[in-house]
């Protein structure tokens, strides 16, 4: 019997549902790595990173995982699902059917560093806790936010967060994400900093035209990109002039 049918990870496996295929000739049908899972599926470990160039699709996806897992899609915890400023989400959750773990915890929070200051607004309306973070800079409410739900225990998705984030910010979120899975929690990441892609626990995915594959960290173009270009910036730096 396949082991994984025992994983008591809030979500094991993201599979399209079968009562509601998504067209292909549909976005984002038509982006090879949303593509790619809704024909294979997708396998979830503990720690998830999911890498790629903009349109490669991975904010396209946490978004609806975190959509279908009960969560609102700017950001936050289960008990703001009703929280929206406007709608802009792909509709790719209702295509999609999250495979629990036996016993998997239902609890999860979103944390999108793009929708954050709308989240803070609406917590400050809605019962006086979200008001505070907005005289902070973006990266502090960021991770107070983050330290401040650091007890809840299920299902932790992260879309691109670095956007708020120094350097040290983001070895401090990495710090975080290391107790999050130790404590039990299951962490999706979607990034494009070669920082919050370096954890060795990680089960990395890079997404572009080919669709969606595992990697390696030391493989990753990204990872390659940003190497070269610290070695020596007027390399590519010179390409400006012209």
């Amino acid at each position: 019997m396949d082991s994984r049918a025992f994983s008591s990870l809030p979500v094991r496996r993201i599979e399209e549902h079968p009562l509601n295929p998504l067209p292909r000739g549909e976005w984002p049908a038509t982006v090879p790595a949303v593509r790619q899972v809704l024909e294979e599926g997708l396998d979830l470990g503990p720690l998830t990173v999911l890498v790629g160039e903009n349109g490669a699709g991975k904010s396209t996806l946490v978004e609806a995982v975190a959509e279908a897992f009960g969560l609102s899609v700017e950001g936050g915890t289960r008990d703001q699902v009703l929280h929206r400023t406007q709608v802009t989400e792909s509709g790719l959750c209702d295509h999609l059917q999250l495979v629990r773990g036996v016993g998997g915890a239902r609890d999860g929070v979103f944390l999108r560093a793009e929708t954050m200051h709308g989240t803070f607004a609406y917590l400050a309306n809605v019962n006086g806790q979200g008001g505070a973070y907005n005289f902070q800079s973006h990266g502090e409410s960021f991770l107070e936010f983050l330290v401040a739900r650091s007890g809840t225990r299920g299902l932790w998705i992260f879309d691109e967060a670095e956007s708020a984030l120094s350097f040290t910010g983001c070895m401090a979120l990495l710090g975080r994400v290391r107790q999050l899975v130790a404590a039990g929690s299951q962490v999706v990441l979607s990034t494009h900093s070669p920082i919050l892609a370096a954890l060795p626990e990680a089960r990395i995915y890079e997404l572009g035209e080919w669709g969606l594959r595992p990697s390696e960290y030391d493989d990753l173009e990204m990872v390659r990109t940003w190497r070269l270009f610290l070695d020596a910036p007027q390399r590519f730096l010179r390409h400006l002039e012209h």
